[in-house]
């Protein structure tokens, strides 16, 4: 740019910032570039064709202003509007126009000589949001506890949360089931974005509520508002993506947003209860698009995740939890992080009103009263984990596809102790054994019922496994 542009630009911004609020000026103002100036023609450059046009529609009179102060009555303004960014070998590829309050403008009227609308006067949309994230403070990366069970995502989430928009992982897509941890991941990655020295907007929302406010939009004929509001955030986390499926003119808005975003290095951070390639009736460019970053899922946590989760917990509660009580919980609840939190709350609210200590006789009681028909404490972390130290293999050797003799005996033993000992189906048995179908579990069963009856020495050490789990039962 030349001295001479970026002065009078510096002049017309000082005019500028008098008459919008800072807000309007930081967005549709600071991203602007002088290019040049001759006599009193000022030219500028915009970073997109709707940028361009959302001047021309809402701020040309604070525009004109600004150019008849700074180059006096015959100043003028013309824009440069990139289309393609180019490489390292093509130089940008940009379109000019001339100031479109000069006339009419692709055959339409010009601008009306009007007060400018604030993109942000939309139901459910106003002024207030800017400062609204919708973010919950309790979920941040502190109070998130690693596991096998959620690394890659969790840090992937960091790097984005320090360096958004700048990271390879654009979009991040989050997925897994009911309660593992996605909401608490991605709002801890908005927490720390947030909270750090940029000032960016953040904005979580659900995709319910997404649909529901572009809904409304088209009702109160305020859709472009609506795309405005959102093609301003620097980070966007949407919850539960695939309730976008089937509603197509959602996703139609939703691909627009999405494109501005990333083209304009903004963070877009997503969950879904499956990965990309899973997801049912949403439209393939939206899904070649949520692939373009990185996918990371997260899984049911393992025993000593588990164990941290029960800690941490009961820490932020300021309560002492005896150990036994601790493993009894992690073994017994391995389905999911939401479901062992509000077993964690009811154990603490029977032993603060009926004014007793929490032992695991009151564990176990308040157990029978959350999780019906519960038979057993054995779960399937502690059978794995007591059958390979019997055994004398590596732990990971029972899910892995290896096909030595021994550890085929000892995975067998294994799955034979979870169809007795557990409530888990065939299918989530062989889920914990590397993800082997139901009938490896049911010929396993079969397996060791056979070699027990012919071989007196698997029997008595079947037998003496049996006899640890029952000592555990209850």
């Amino acid at each position: 740019m030349s001295a001479e542009a970026n002065a009078v630009w510096n002049e017309c911004l000082r005019v500028i910032e008098d008459h919008v609020n800072e807000q309007s000026f930081s967005t549709w103002f600071k991203p602007i570039n002088p290019v040049k100036l001759e006599a009193t023609t000022l030219t500028i450059q915009v970073p997109s064709q709707f940028f361009f046009e959302w001047l021309e529609d809402n701020y040309v009179q604070v525009l004109k202003k600004a150019i008849k102060t700074t180059l006096g009555p015959g100043g003028r303004l013309e824009y440069a509007v990139v289309v393609d960014k180019g490489n390292s070998s093509n130089q940008p590829y940009v379109v000019s126009y001339p100031q479109g309050n000069q006339g009419a403008k692709n055959g339409k009227p010009g601008p009306k000589e009007e007060k400018s609308v604030t993109p942000f006067e939309i139901p459910s949309l106003n002024a207030e949001a800017l400062t609204k994230s919708n973010l919950n403070p309790n979920y941040s990366f502190n109070t998130y506890i690693e596991g096998d069970c959620n690394r890659l995502a969790r840090s992937a989430g960091f790097a984005v949360a320090t360096k958004p928009g700048i990271t390879s992982f654009n979009p991040l897509m989050v997925y897994g089931g009911v309660g593992l941890g996605k909401t608490h991941l991605v709002q801890a990655i908005g927490n720390e974005i947030k909270n750090g020295v940029d000032s960016k907007f953040v904005l979580y929302v659900s995709s319910e509520k997404f649909v529901n406010q572009f809904m409304d939009s088209i009702k109160d004929g305020n859709v472009k508002s609506f795309t405005n509001f959102y093609m301003q955030v620097d980070v966007l986390i949407i919850d539960d993506i695939q309730f976008l499926a089937g509603k197509d003119r959602t996703q139609e808005m939703f691909f627009h947003i999405f494109n501005h975003l990333h083209q304009n290095k903004k963070q877009i951070i997503m969950t879904s209860d499956c990965p990309p390639r899973d997801l049912k009736g949403l439209e393939e460019r939206l899904l070649s698009r949520f692939k373009w970053g990185l996918t990371a899922d997260l899984q049911m946590p393992d025993f000593e995740t588990r164990v941290a989760i029960i800690r941490r917990k009961m820490q932020s509660e300021g309560i002492i939890i005896p150990d036994d009580v601790v493993e009894y919980l992690a073994y017994t609840v391995d389905t999911n992080v939401r479901e062992l939190e509000g077993i964690l709350i009811s154990l603490i609210a029977h032993a603060s009103l009926d004014r007793v200590e929490i032992s695991l006789d009151l564990a176990k009681t308040v157990m029978k009263n959350i999780i019906k028909d519960i038979e057993t404490e054995v779960g399937v972390d502690f059978i794995q984990k007591t059958v390979s130290e019997y055994f004398g293999i590596e732990l990971d050797d029972l899910k892995a596809k290896t096909r030595k003799k021994e550890i085929v005996t000892a995975r067998q033993v294994a799955m034979f102790f979870c169809k007795e000992f557990t409530n888990h189906s065939l299918k989530s048995i062989g889920y914990h054994f590397g993800g082997r179908d139901h009938s490896t579990v049911i010929h396993a069963v079969h397996t060791v019922n056979d070699i027990m009856e012919t071989d007196s020495n698997f029997r008595n050490s079947v037998n003496e496994l049996k006899k640890k789990f029952k000592m555990r039962s209850y």
